[in-house]
């Protein structure tokens, strides 16, 4: 393993690892690292190009069946239940597609609480009309136990409280296809971390089924969600890993696509937040965490973790956060 020193960073020729993107090679150079017979920075092309083939091909040719007649449009009910609705604020920051292009296009999202037009009893029966109908079930949120469910009601019907309980497991009962969206939804996450007063789980704990397309984060890539309707618009189910995952998104650890990830096997590791180096040593999660967040980023930018300078902290995992506490670990996960 190369060895740092406290002033010297010396040259690591002809690395062959994994992916760093052009303008981090530049920073990298001035770091002492040789590039002239890399092919690194070809791999990242490569890379950039699959991200645009995974985060825009499956809505564009969902759109393209739907416009020529091959399928229709999918209805969809998106159910906000015990959580920080961050996975409702990614979905409306996203950018190419946008979610307006996403509703006019290939979705028809009859009920999403966070935009629908309607309120109160008309809204919920907007779900109620749905269920004679084939639907995708999206939940963001874990499923709260406690005293029958009461501590998350998603709605007053006929002077009657709706549980998150109830109306997931009605939801559910006929849904042609389940997806969680957010770690909560997923694992259980936040909302069910210690002392998880509510008593809260997992959407799929709580129905006990086998057949949940899981979309972990925290929160989640509209890109991820997006991409996965637009797949099942077109094709059916996508190939999963053993938790439920679509392998597109969850195939890969963020480790391996890590625009840092070449310090790491030269054994150049920040010594503090800000470094331009690898922080597995200030206790980066990237090398256990299954996610495509270096690839696709946020809002149509460079936006992600490692970028601004912070460590992954592994929120798409089956851990999070409780698993993964301390966040920050001087000298190493």
């Amino acid at each position: 393993m190369y060895q740092v020193k406290d002033n010297d960073v010396e040259k690591y020729t002809d690395l062959q690892s994994t992916n760093t993107s052009c303008e981090e090679i530049n920073i990298q150079k001035n770091k002492g690292l040789n590039y002239e017979n890399c092919s690194n920075c070809k791999i990242n092309c490569s890379l950039q190009k699959n991200k645009e083939e995974l985060a825009v091909k499956f809505t564009k040719r969902a759109i393209e069946d739907v416009k020529s007649g091959k399928k229709q449009k999918i209805n969809a009910i998106w159910l906000e239940i015990s959580g920080c609705f961050g996975e409702v604020i990614s979905l409306l920051d996203a950018k190419d597609p946008d979610v307006l292009y996403l509703l006019k296009e290939f979705v028809n999202l009859n009920y999403f609480g966070s935009i629908c037009g309607d309120s109160g009893e008309i809204a919920f029966e907007r779900i109620l009309q749905t269920l004679n109908t084939d639907y995708v079930f999206i939940i963001c949120g874990a499923v709260p136990l406690k005293d029958n469910g009461l501590y998350t009601t998603i709605a007053t019907y006929k002077g009657r409280k709706i549980t998150a309980m109830e109306g997931v497991k009605t939801i559910a009962q006929n849904a042609k296809y389940i997806i969680t969206v957010g770690t909560c939804a997923s694992y259980g996450g936040p909302t069910a971390a210690r002392p998880n007063l509510s008593e809260a789980v997992s959407v799929k704990e709580f129905l006990k089924r086998d057949d949940v397309i899981l979309i972990p984060g925290c929160p989640a890539n509209p890109v991820w969600t997006m991409g996965i309707l637009g797949y099942l618009t077109s094709y059916g189910v996508p190939e999963l890993d053993s938790d439920g995952r679509p392998k597109a998104y969850y195939g890969h650890t963020i480790h391996d696509n890590c625009s840092r990830r070449r310090f790491f096997d030269a054994g150049i590791f920040a010594k503090k937040f800000g470094d331009e180096e690898c922080m597995f040593k200030l206790g980066c999660q990237g090398p256990m965490t299954y996610a495509y967040c270096p690839i696709s980023r946020w809002n149509g930018t460079e936006n992600w973790p490692i970028r601004d300078n912070t460590n992954c902290i592994g929120c798409a995992g089956p851990k999070f956060p409780d698993g993964n506490e301390p966040f920050v670990r001087y000298g190493g996960v």
